[in-house]
């Protein structure tokens, strides 16, 4: 997992969201939901805001995440709102042209989400060694208990 390209791809579309939810034109422009005149009608602007809360929320819990766990599952949620996005506008927005824009950008971004999980992966891309080493009692909660005590075969099986 590639953390600094999944955190900085989560900011960017934390900025991103806060962009559109604040002013929806950001998306609709580029998408050609506009009128006639250029502006952006209040239904639309009522549709995209939510998207942009969205992508602002899923980037700050990316860019945000405290640990592997966290980074991995707020990125898949990413993933799947940009694949989700893809298939939705495509087959909806108006124009062959704003249609190819939005699944460039959607795939784009999701599959760059899609590397930054997927880096080190074959190079042994768990966790750190340290992390991989195993320690009495290591990854488990307060609420367990104690740990187990050891017990070790003896000479003539006991």
């Amino acid at each position: 997992m590639n953390r600094s390209l999944l955190r900085a791809v989560g900011a960017a579309t934390a900025v991103y969201g806060v962009a559109v939810a604040a002013r929806p034109a950001v998306l609709a422009r580029p998408s050609g939901l506009t009128g006639a005149d250029g502006t952006v009608p209040r239904s639309v602007e009522t549709c995209l805001r939510p998207l942009g809360l969205r992508d602002a929320a899923c980037g700050l819990a990316m860019a945000c995440a405290p640990d592997d766990r966290s980074l991995r599952t707020a990125t898949l949620l990413r993933i799947a709102a940009d694949f989700g996005d893809a298939a939705l506008l495509t087959g909806t927005l108006p124009g062959r042209r704003h249609r190819a824009m939005a699944l460039a950008v959607s795939v784009g971004w999701g599959l760059l989400s899609v590397a930054g999980l997927a880096a080190g992966a074959g190079r042994g891309g768990g966790p750190a060694p340290a992390a991989r080493r195993k320690t009495r009692g290591a990854g488990r909660r307060p609420s367990d208990g104690p740990p187990a005590p050891r017990t070790e075969l003896r000479a003539g099986g006991r």
